[in-house]
């Protein structure tokens, strides 16, 4: 008798991302459920989530070079399609889905989702899907850098006027304390980017953890709040499917308006993949540092929205920048020796 081989595990398609960050994500959450920090505890956890995210946004201005971002205002027309894509056309397509609650999304999800729509994009996401499908690299880099900036102002300002009371003790002073807290640590890392500028370029792999570490324990410090206070009794399996799907039709609608819009405003095609990438996105390492000062325990339900956007983007995104990838080399092959990456590595995009 012939012996038949053993049948051999199947590799999860290339375009589909994995994303181990992700799996750190759910395990914080289920540890903030199952061991939830209270009492001094909660003190603790919070003061040291408090200095993660300073440090967070320390790094980040320290790493931006000012330089490029200069240089990237001669490009002034993409940034500002852009910003319209994240601050102006996101927040009304919030607003508009207003009307779902409360038979569609309960209040508290609704107000997670607006603030999902008034978070600025990403950097590190937008720069790798552009790159795969072959867009303007250079554009995607100083578009998400002026939108995390922006953002950091903006943001807050957006959810005052548009959230107000209903962000659970929101007020003038939770402005204050992002400005405290993330405003003037970053500007504090641009002050001091030629002293450690370079220090810091050579330990990237090591800030990469720091970043993952802020975090995730922003992620538990808020799951922690939510637990103690009971917010996650008001959630229903039900209620998650259906934010689930607004949020799937969101991401559908801006994916299509950046991308014909663009074209409709004449940009070219490596344009188009920057606007549509950097335009589309929502950034979960700005977003939940913002939610834990604007929401405070209401933060856990807040940040839901947003989590579950971030996952859905990467995939989607993915997918579709592999095949803007595949479609620009069957039209116009890449010349000999020219680098393309054919695969991003998605498993370590926290934005």
């Amino acid at each position: 008798m012939s012996r038949r081989p053993a049948p051999r595990l199947r590799r999860p398609p290339s375009w589909l991302p994995l994303d181990p960050y992700l799996l750190a994500l759910l395990g914080t959450v289920g540890l903030a459920a199952l061991l939830p920090a209270s009492g001094a505890a909660a003190d603790a956890v919070g003061d040291a989530s408090t200095g993660a995210i300073a440090l967070l946004f320390f790094l980040y201005g320290a790493r931006l070079s000012t330089r490029e971002a200069l240089d990237g205002l001669r490009h002034w027309r993409l940034h500002v399609t852009v910003l319209a894509a994240t601050f102006l056309v996101f927040p009304l397509l919030g607003l508009a889905a207003r009307g779902l609650q409360p038979h569609v999304l309960t209040p508290d999800l609704y107000s997670g989702f607006l603030f999902l729509c008034l978070v600025p994009s990403t950097i590190q996401s937008s720069i790798a899907f552009t790159s795969i499908a072959r867009g303007n690299v250079p554009a995607a880099i100083c578009a998400g850098s002026f939108s995390s900036l922006v953002g950091i102002l903006l943001t807050p300002l957006l959810a005052a006027a548009l959230i107000g009371g209903a962000a659970g003790g929101f007020s003038a002073s939770s402005v204050l304390g992002i400005v405290l807290q993330l405003l003037v640590p970053f500007l504090a890392g641009q002050l001091l980017r030629r002293q450690i500028g370079g220090r810091l370029a050579r330990h990237r792999k090591a800030l990469g953890y720091v970043d993952r570490g802020a975090i995730l324990l922003v992620v538990y410090t808020a799951f922690s709040e939510g637990m103690v206070s009971g917010v996650w009794n008001q959630v229903t399996w039900p209620r998650l499917g259906a934010l689930l799907g607004v949020e799937a039709l969101l991401l559908a609608v801006m994916l299509a308006l950046t991308w014909y819009g663009a074209g409709r405003l004449g940009f070219p095609r490596e344009d188009r993949i920057a606007i549509q990438f950097a335009g589309s996105k929502k950034s979960l390492a700005a977003g939940l540092p913002m939610a834990s000062v604007l929401f405070g325990a209401q933060a856990s339900l807040a940040v839901l929205p947003l989590m579950l956007f971030h996952q859905m983007q990467l995939m989607v995104c993915a997918v579709i920048a592999t095949r803007r990838a595949r479609s620009f080399t069957e039209q116009d092959p890449a010349p000999p020796g020219a680098p393309f990456p054919r695969r991003g590595a998605t498993g370590k995009i926290v934005e």
